[in-house]
Parts: C-alpha cells; structure tokens; sequence
C-alpha cells in the first residue's frame, strides 16, 4: 500500500500542492517583519503538507494550529520512559494521541462524506481504495493508525533536512547562485521568476546540481543518527559474532563519517556527487541517508521531491539572512537541528529579483 502512496504518479499529483503550501509559507515568512525560528516554522510547515497534500484535510487554519500544538505533545513525549503516572511524560504522550485521533476521526469523517471537488488523489485516497481492492474496507481505528503514521514519517525527519538545508544555503551563496544558474540554464527561472508550466516531476529530477545539493545535506546533516534490524543469520563482525534473532543497530552518522569515498568529510561540497567524481557509486553501504537493505524508508522519494521544490522556491522567489551574529551549534537529538532554531530574516522578491517593501517600508520610502 505504501509503495502506491509514494510512487511516481502519486508524487506527481502531490507536486503541484506541495509548492502551494511552499509558496504560501515563505510569502508568510517574507511578510514578517522580525526573524522567524526556521526549524519551528519548518516542523509547521512539513506538518501542514501532511495535513493538506497527504491527507486532503480541509481544516481550518485556527483548527490546524491546535492540532499541530498537540501532535508536537505528542512526539516530544513519544520516546519517554513507559511510566504510567499521573505526571509523567508517558501520559501526557498518551493523552496528546488520543486528542489527536479524535481530530483526525473528525477529520477523516468529514473527507469520507465530501468528495467533491478534488482534484488530485492524496495518500489517504489511495489507502482506502487499496484496502476496497483486497477486499477489505478499513476500519476507522485502521485509518487513523495509517493517517497518523503517514504524518509522524512525513514531520520530523523532513523539518529537520529543510532547515539544514536553509542554514547551508545561507553559509554557502556560492551554492545558491549555482542553483539559480541551473534554474536558469533549464528554462524554470527567468527574470527572476518560476516559468508557469516548467515545475513538473521530470523536469525537477533532471535538476542534476540541485540532486547534489540534497544528497550533500542529507550525508552531512542526517535527521536520524541510526536505525534497527533483526539478524536473519548468525554472522561474524570483525572477530565477534552476532548471533540469530539478535536486534542491531546500525548507524548512519558514523557511516557517512567514516566512509572511506568521502573525501574532507567535514565539508559541505555538493560537487562530491557531481557526474566527475560520483563518491556515492562506490560501494552499497556508504551513502544511506535513507536507511539500508531490504526495509529502507518508504517516504524517501516525497521528502527529496519536498526538499528539491523548497529549494527551488528559496533559490528563485527569496533573499534571506542569518539573524544572530554567528551560526547556532548544532544538537543531534531527537533529530538533527539548531539549537536555536535558526534565527533567520527574510525578504520576499518580486519578478526582477528585487525586494519586496512591507507596507511600512513602502509608506517610509514614500515619504524620504
């Protein structure tokens, strides 16, 4: 079922949402006339495009951000100690899921009884066709499990790679002026704005320096440090053997830290995966930003297709700065992100590059 929900023809129907709620976001950031916290912008943002694109909720945004509120109860309380006392984060963890699946029971009622006007197919569609396919209706309790899983893989992880994303392109212009260039070279960019028509699936995958892009900042940023697996033989690891049954873990930071392709580990060189030296090629387990083996993660293609058309929207219709005086430390838990966020200004553009005035600076360059 999941493997529908992401394939290309799904993603392709998804694409022209997903730059909406983009758009839609920076002209919000751009609007503002203090610095915003990227990474708490950036978790409203990814929890929107599950909600809106994923999902096909039609709430209201009041309603939204409530909701958003509780599932962020939710997922800072989702790995606490299974205490169950009054107090304890366990139990705020529990309560934080049952109000949520109350407003996605909500949710997923009223999407059941309004089905006009749609005019793509969302994952949830294709969940509940899939399960009418096999001859199953699913239960309610079946799609609020599934809604809640397609939100929880698409929020965290992908908050987390579009702020390191944001802060890399800030400490690198150099990065961002090649992918303007590329924008330009491909016919999507011109005079400073997206052509109407030129943002389709293909033609974005055919963006081969914004690919290096990607992968550069998910190696070097990875929102998870690792992942698990059963042994399914008994085998032999640098003299010590592991038996049947064993649960492992495996680590992604370490791999890309220690892979012996990557060349300067500690730099951010897009190039690296650029068709002269390709450091990704070698070798099967090197680069697995994505996890490894048979069981990878089934969102991997939505979360490089959201990062590639966030990039392409910051590249082609933004200017934006660091806030604070120097760039924040970066924590490792419970993903990848600034300490601070990442403080940031930005600065809306119109179709000849230039900045956009608030209304105040509008009315103050009106009167000088």
């Amino acid at each position: 079922v999941f493997s529908k929900i992401f394939s290309h023809e799904a993603l392709e129907s998804y694409l022209p949402k997903i730059q909406l709620v983009i758009k839609d976001t920076l002209r919000a950031w751009s609007s503002n006339p203090e610095s915003i916290n990227v990474y708490h912008e950036a978790q409203k943002l990814t929890f929107r495009m599950a909600i809106r694109v994923l999902l096909g909720f039609r709430i209201p945004d009041e309603e939204l951000g409530r909701l958003f509120e509780v599932y962020q109860q939710f997922v800072e309380n989702v790995f606490s100690l299974p205490v169950d006392l009054p107090f304890s984060g366990y139990r705020r963890g529990i309560r934080a899921r049952e109000t949520l699946q109350k407003g996605l029971e909500k949710a997923i009622q009223e999407k059941l009884q309004n089905t006009q006007g749609k005019d793509y197919a969302d994952a949830l569609d294709i969940l509940i066709e899939s399960g009418k396919e096999h001859g199953k209706e699913l239960t309610m309790q079946e799609l609020k499990d599934g809604t809640l899983e397609l939100i929880f893989a698409a929020y965290a992880t992908t908050a987390s790679a579009s702020t390191s994303l944001i802060m890399q392109l800030l400490k690198h212009p150099r990065v961002l002026e090649k992918l303007r260039e590329e924008l330009r070279s491909k016919g999507i960019l011109h005079n400073g704005c997206i052509c109407e028509g030129s943002l389709r699936l293909d033609n974005i995958n055919g963006l081969q320096y914004l690919d290096c892009v990607i992968k550069e900042v998910l190696r070097l940023f990875t929102p998870i440090s690792g992942g698990y697996r059963t042994v399914l033989q008994t085998f032999e690891l640098d003299g010590f053997q592991i038996p049947k049954g064993w649960s492992v873990m495996y680590s992604i930071r370490d791999t890309h830290d220690t892979a012996p392709v990557f060349k300067d580990v500690d730099v951010f060189d897009p190039d690296r995966f650029g068709q002269g030296r390709s450091e990704d090629k070698d070798g099967r387990f090197h680069y697995l930003p994505f996890g490894g083996g048979v069981r990878p993660c089934l969102g991997k293609h939505l979360a490089k297709l959201f990062l590639k058309a966030l990039a392409i929207e910051l590249a082609s219709t933004s200017r934006f700065e660091l806030a604070t005086r120097t760039f924040p430390r970066i924590t490792l838990v419970p993903v990848v992100h600034p300490v601070d966020g990442l403080k940031v200004k930005f600065f809306g553009l119109d179709s000849n590059q230039n900045e956009i005035l608030t209304g105040t600076d509008a009315m103050l360059g009106a009167t000088v």
